[in-house]
């Protein structure tokens, strides 16, 4: 497990100004693949971990629980019609995937209100009635210390293949959320490619962003150290860990893509990123970790002196800027 870099919260730098200081971790380890009741125990003995080494908030990536459809891409002549072995593979994965509310939200909520930590989880939300039912999304929650959902996000656009797994989301949860610390928000994955969805999570006034991916590559992390620059915040790059054992056993070229991939199907990449784009943690690939840093959020003011993306910058007397509020999304 990496140390985390310390600051002290009542250090005063020269200009007198008190240093406000933020203890933020990163879970980058695999759930219990596909198996929801077990991935719950696990995430709770993560951000148990996670409070003992003294993290206000624990990030976990994109749909953690209970696992990311990587299958669907790296197993070859399975995204076909009528596909016995797919069709068993989505129903597990729909049967394991989480109501909101649901049990194992209520279970995350109770850690966070007991251990008084923010949590952001990412999982596979399913809808059981009403609108949308039937429906998988890519889903992103943010629980705050106080043993609330404060946010609840649907991915806009699922990608590519992606598409065969879960719905379009709606604009609920484009928002940051204020916790007792700080303003935290989140998008996932290539959201952070749209323009539109960046802007509305800058006008939350961000503090700590969380970007949730499969594999944090290069081009991800080249994205999340923009976002961190355009928005003036921090930003928790969460990569994800799936082991190539975790492919679902009814692929019957599971065992081939196994040898083809190594140990590792994702490979986590994550990283802690300041204002400024430089790396506060650099990052971390090919091993399960707790990431654990010391945020000075003075670093924050500092950089809004050069640019301001929802300030001045943004000239609303050229442009003009909205997001549809919830209640006319479910309209």
């Amino acid at each position: 497990m990496t140390k985390p870099r310390k600051l002290k919260a009542k250090n005063r730098s020269q200009s007198g100004i008190e240093t406000r200081v933020f203890r933020v971790a990163i879970a980058q380890f695999a759930p219990v693949y596909l198996d929801k009741a077990a991935s719950v125990v696990r995430a709770i003995q993560i951000i148990q971990d996670a409070k003992k080494r003294g993290a206000e908030l624990v990030a976990f990536g994109e749909t953690w629980l209970p696992g990311y459809r990587a299958w669907l891409d790296v197993s070859p002549n399975i995204a076909l019609w009528e596909h016995p072995a797919t069709k068993q593979v989505f129903a597990r994965l729909r049967q394991n995937s989480v109501t909101v509310p649901g049990p194992e939200v209520a279970a995350l909520c109770e850690a966070a209100g007991d251990l008084k930590i923010d949590i952001v989880m990412g999982v596979n939300e399913r809808v059981e009635a009403g609108p949308g039912n039937g429906t998988l999304y890519n889903s992103l929650l943010t629980i705050s210390s106080e043993a609330k959902l404060a946010n609840h996000h649907r991915k806009l656009v699922p990608t590519y293949t992606e598409r065969m797994v879960w719905g379009n989301g709606d604009g609920r949860g484009l928002s940051a959320v204020k916790t007792k610390s700080a303003r935290i928000g989140g998008l996932i994955c290539w959201e952070h490619w749209m323009p539109l969805a960046r802007m509305a999570m800058h006008n939350s006034g961000e503090h700590i962003h969380v970007a949730v991916w499969p594999t944090a590559h290069d081009l991800h992390q080249l994205c999340s150290r923009h976002y961190a620059f355009e928005g003036r915040c921090f930003v928790l790059e969460v990569g994800l860990m799936m082991p190539a054992r975790d492919l679902p056993p009814e692929l019957k070229s599971a065992s081939e893509t196994q040898s083809q991939v190594g140990d590792w199907l994702e490979r986590g990449g994550s990283a802690i990123i300041g204002p400024g784009t430089r790396y506060v943690v650099e990052p971390v690939f090919d091993r399960e970790e707790l990431i654990v840093a010391d945020l000075n959020l003075n670093e924050i003011d500092e950089e809004f002196m050069t640019f301001d993306a929802s300030g001045h910058y943004s000239r609303p007397d050229v442009f003009t800027f909205e997001t549809k509020s919830e209640q006319a999304v479910r309209t």
